[in-house]
């Protein structure tokens, strides 16, 4: 098969036997398991010093982060980065789709479970509720430090679903109802958190955060917010990166094997130009260039016609042609 190196086995199609001896090439770097102990990937990412320095704006206010671009820009792998310079503890991600509502963010309540323990003479509420994403930033820190919760796609939502958010990431709390409902005796709650076996305790039913939590908030453009939430937020637009700046991400994210890397330089400048040329046909996410990039290192021509429309297919409308 073209492009197969010797001691690596791939796929032939033919219904051979295989020799477990000979292993299966290597993933891309971003591809491979977080090492056990390490709590948050550190990713390469690169954006521009006026980017930054809206992101810290949004540090300093407290105020979430409205990440706008269009897609594979990196609106969600910005999260990511800041969680892991700033030591902020794994992201809590909430992904919308139509489907979600506010209070699936905040927490979850097993109302049959508990009445299941009822039955069998006990009875631990704390043991049925478990906080969601956006209600997990609100309850926790991370080593004395905020939590990042990143909101991907909040224009996928419903209409409503961004006027719902404004209370809490205003007031930083939210009430519990089938915990405030209980008698006087149980004023104080452990409930389960996302993410860890860490429970946290609820008072009153009511969860009350420290420390304002960092929120990155992603949208495609899809469809305009309400000017009310709007207002509340620190608003970023990820522009597409240049060519200079894809040959930076490239040289990041090989950093382990830029000597190889080198040597086919050349090459790697011509996937950048064909990548720029087709990203104006219909959009094109710069982790699809990485792709290209990692199978040409490892000896696959991704220039040819029938890899390049697997790998480098525009986004929009199917892939232009």
């Amino acid at each position: 098969m073209t492009g197969e190196r010797p001691q690596e086995r791939l796929f032939r199609g033919d219904g051979g036997t295989y020799d477990e001896s000979v292993p299966l090439p290597q993933p891309p770097p971003w591809r491979r398991p977080r090492p056990a102990g390490e709590a948050v990937r550190r990713r390469p990412y690169l954006i521009g010093e006026q980017q930054v320095e809206v992101v810290n704006a949004a540090l300093r206010l407290r105020r979430p982060l409205l990440v706008t671009g269009a897609p594979g820009t990196g609106k969600s792998s910005l999260a990511h980065a800041v969680a892991a310079e700033l030591g902020l503890g794994p992201v809590l991600v909430w992904p919308v789709n139509t489907r979600a509502t506010l209070t699936d963010a905040l927490y979850r309540y097993d109302a049959i479970g508990r009445l299941r323990e009822q039955q069998d003479g006990t009875d631990d509420i704390g043991s049925f509720v478990r906080l969601g994403p956006l209600g997990t930033a609100l309850a926790t820190r991370h080593r004395g430090r905020p939590r990042l919760l990143l909101i991907d796609e909040l224009d996928k939502s419903d209409l409503d679903l961004p006027n719902d958010l404004l209370f809490v990431l205003e007031e930083g709390e939210f009430t519990i109802p089938e915990l405030a409902r209980l008698p006087e005796e149980q004023t104080e709650v452990a409930v389960h958190v996302q993410g860890s076996q860490e429970k946290v305790r609820v008072r009153h039913g009511t969860v009350r955060c420290q420390d304002f939590p960092f929120v990155v908030i992603t949208s495609n453009g899809e469809r305009e917010f309400p000017a009310a939430f709007l207002r509340r937020c620190v608003r970023l637009e990820l522009p597409e990166p240049g060519p200079q700046q894809l040959e930076d991400i490239v040289r990041a994210h090989f950093a382990e094997d830029l000597q190889q890397l080198q040597t086919q330089w050349p090459r790697v400048q011509e996937l950048i130009r064909t990548f720029d040329d087709r990203r104006s046909q219909g959009g094109l996410a710069t982790d699809q260039l990485l792709h290209a990039v990692h199978l040409l290192r490892q000896g696959v021509p991704p220039e040819a016609d029938h890899l390049k429309e697997a790998v480098l297919r525009e986004l929009r409308s199917g892939g232009a042609r």
